[in-house]
């Protein structure tokens, strides 16, 4: 019972209404206050609920805010001995003067209504009237995507009144800077948001004349990491993975070739996949510098396979004809091995031993020969076994082109160098 004692119920008392308490039906609202006057000032502030999206397609950002409007009207003054304001809802508004500010270049705005529509209107024994509306407002923002995605970029919600130019409404920010105050939970998954401020300026329209306008300026950072795994990692993959072919047997055709094919398809689907997300701008972006040239790396890699494979192709037909032009005179060596399980003719013996059979040779020299060349033969065979492993290895080295030995060097080094210039110029 103190509690209403204290704060009794005013419409209890009053026995008029609300309209009668401010006097709306003794006024014309249609008109500002101190109509033929001097502008009269109108402060704003805004409180930024939630930056809710930004869109590099449509090349706009949407907000939430509470914007909030200060003004002086003498009609609406009322006699109080408590001095306190009186709080009402979006009905009253539509019987008072309220400033037509606007959202400039603004594609689609809305005041919220649910459960009712969000306006407050507080006015004060003296005339002075707070309006506070909650709006959710997408705007055009002009981007810049040269350094995409290693880009920052710079939006503004302009305000000003529609009907009213400098000489009848003189738009300001309430308290300055201070006038834009942003929640401290507002993130976004691609953007880092630097900095909020606020300016303000005249804009000039031929047919109307000067109007106030007043900015909120916000500047946002975009994430790298995200454009690292999806874009850069993949496509640095791919330019090391068409490298591998340098160390394929050049012989190899269906595995280089393939090899390439599959490289240059894959950094082709990439491109597309960051383009796809982008509006279709007529300048050159970072991230297309980057994905070109990586994709000119791997097409060089196809090529050097091409000019490899037509190279060892000329060498090998002069080769042929050099063989058909002097054929080889070279016997092969008298000197056969063979394996002999102890039951063997004389003329095996001969032939183990390079003799015929017109050559007489006394027996226990034919077998001392015999018991030598069976010594080789062992050697030979054990000898061939260890160096198996050496003979392959000398195989692959005599198998590489001389293109692709310098290939392994100049394209890692090639690439190194244009990722070093690359990073030190946008980041």
């Amino acid at each position: 019972s103190h509690i209403y004692k204290k704060n009794h119920d005013v419409t209890k008392t009053w026995k008029g209404k609300t309209e009668q308490l401010l006097r709306v039906d003794d006024h014309d609202f249609t008109m500002r206050p101190a109509f033929g006057g001097p502008a009269i000032p109108v402060g704003v502030d805004v409180q930024v609920e939630s930056l809710d999206s930004i869109s590099e397609v449509d090349m706009d950002f949407t907000m939430t805010l509470y914007l909030r409007h200060y003004w002086k009207d003498e009609r609406l003054s009322f006699p109080s001995t408590t001095n306190k304001s009186m709080t009402f809802d979006g009905r009253l508004v539509k019987k008072i003067w309220v400033p037509d500010v606007f959202f400039v270049h603004s594609k689609r705005s809305f005041i919220h209504d649910t459960t009712t529509d969000n306006i407050m209107l507080r006015v004060f024994p003296d005339g002075h009237v707070l309006y506070s509306m909650r709006i959710t407002v997408t705007a055009m923002c002009n981007m810049d995507f040269s350094r995409f995605p290693l880009d920052s970029q710079t939006c503004s919600l302009e305000l000003e009144s529609y009907a009213y130019t400098d000489e009848d409404l003189m738009l300001y920010w309430k308290n300055g800077n201070e006038s834009l105050k942003t929640d401290e939970k507002i993130s976004l998954s691609q953007f880092l948001i630097q900095k909020f401020h606020t300016t303000s300026r005249l804009a000039f329209y031929s047919s109307t004349g000067w109007y106030n306008r007043l900015y909120i300026n916000f500047t946002l950072r975009r994430h790298i990491f995200f454009f690292l795994l999806q874009t850069y990692f993949p496509a640095t993959l791919m330019v090391m993975l068409s490298w591998v072919s340098f160390w394929i047997d050049r012989r190899a055709v269906p595995a280089r070739v393939s090899l390439g094919i599959t490289t240059v398809l894959t950094m082709s689907t990439i491109i597309t996949g960051v383009n796809a997300s982008m509006p279709r701008v007529s300048y050159i972006k970072a991230v297309d510098i980057y994905l070109w040239v990586s994709f000119v790396f791997v097409f060089l890699s196809v090529l050097e396979y091409a000019a490899v494979n037509y190279l060892t192709t000329v060498q090998e037909r002069k080769e042929r004809k050099v063989r058909e032009r002097f054929p080889c005179t070279c016997g092969i060596s008298h000197s056969k091995t063979m394996m002999l399980d102890g039951n063997y003719s004389e003329s095996d013996a001969n032939s183990l031993a390079g003799y015929t059979r017109n050559q007489m040779v006394p027996e226990e020299e034919k077998q001392e020969k015999m018991v030598v060349h069976l010594a080789m033969s062992n050697e030979s065979n054990s000898s061939r076994k260890r160096g198996l492993k050496g003979h392959v290895g000398l195989r692959i080295i005599q198998n590489t082109h001389a293109i692709d030995k310098y290939s392994r060097l100049i394209f890692p080094g090639t690439y190194i160098f244009f990722n070093l210039i690359y990073w030190s110029v946008f980041s």
